[in-house]
């Protein structure tokens, strides 16, 4: 990193902290992309004084990207990275004029997002038998959560035994921008809960005592344990290509819609800001609709 920049971009990541309250996850994915950025003009350029970078020296770096195989929806990440740094630069009067205002992001083809069919869930959830042991028991609990309330996998793993209400039937979640939603849950999930906190005192002799779900050493549960967790046991019962955490969220929304949910609670459920992150859930459904015109229609 140009010693010139450091400062500029350590204010520039104090900002996303502490203003703009962006997770840990999120302000080290902007320190990468501008490391990295500035890390090449410093490479192709020279030394380079924020009021030095030109639009043709994003073009260069954008294009090197690109040669490398990148996606346009990585690329569009960087470019959306870069005019918030920049964007800032311009309130703080660093520089007179953006480098990114005549920088065009690549167009992305949407894909729909993928989904566990209801029954595979209902296979998955019902019929699979999970190890009676500490790990058993968690795992069982995490695919529970992730289908049933739709959240992110940083959400479930900070969830804490004080956001669980049983007189509400509730979950509270932390999600994005620190932002509180309140998802509502079946009484079965919350004796689940319940049961598993009981266990949690009965069978682990040291454990982190606010987090809900921990690991047999009674840790705070780690993105790649979830993510291996859930890929293991949807290998089970589907033959899609993605088995994440995030393919049960989409599990969650795309059965909501197709039970007729409106958009806008869904939307609220999944924490998103805006209603046109939810709205690609519609087209799910429209095509479960196309689908079913074409099997039963005598006429499709």
């Amino acid at each position: 990193m140009q010693q010139s920049v450091a400062p500029h971009l350590q204010q520039f990541l104090d900002y996303l902290n502490f203003q703009k309250r962006y997770s840990r996850h999120t302000i080290t994915s902007y320190q990468n992309d501008l490391t990295a950025f500035f890390d090449f003009l410093l490479t192709q350029f020279g030394e380079t004084q924020i009021t030095e970078v030109k639009t043709t020296f994003v073009r260069s770096w954008l294009a090197e990207l690109k040669e490398q195989g990148m996606e346009s929806k990585s690329i569009n990440r960087k470019i959306s990275t870069l005019k918030s740094f920049f964007k800032y630069q311009l309130r703080q009067q660093t520089i007179a004029v953006s480098p990114m205002t005549a920088i065009i992001s690549p167009k992305v083809n949407k894909r729909l997002p993928q989904f566990v069919d209801k029954k595979d869930v209902t296979t998955l959830l019902t019929d699979v038998e999970f190890p009676d042991t500490w790990a058993g028991k968690t795992d069982e609990l995490i695919l529970h959560l992730f289908y049933n309330t739709g959240m992110r996998q940083a959400e479930l793993s900070g969830l804490k035994e004080t956001d669980i209400s049983q007189s509400n039937a509730t979950i509270k979640v932390l999600g994005k921008g620190n932002k509180e939603r309140i998802i509502p849950v079946s009484n079965q999930l919350i004796q689940k809960m319940l049961d598993y906190m009981q266990d949690k005192r009965k069978v682990l002799e040291a454990f982190d005592k606010t987090i809900l779900l921990v690991t047999a050493s009674g840790k705070k549960l780690y993105p790649r344990y979830v993510y291996s967790t859930v890929n293991k046991y949807l290998a089970m019962v589907t033959t899609i290509d993605k088995k994440s955490p995030h393919v049960l969220r989409h599990s969650f929304a795309t059965h909501l819609m197709n039970n007729g949910a409106d958009l806008n609670a869904v939307k609220e459920l999944l924490g998103h800001s805006s209603l046109a992150a939810t709205q690609i859930y519609t087209h799910n459904t429209i095509e479960k609709l196309k689908d079913i015109h074409k099997k039963a229609h005598p006429k499709a």
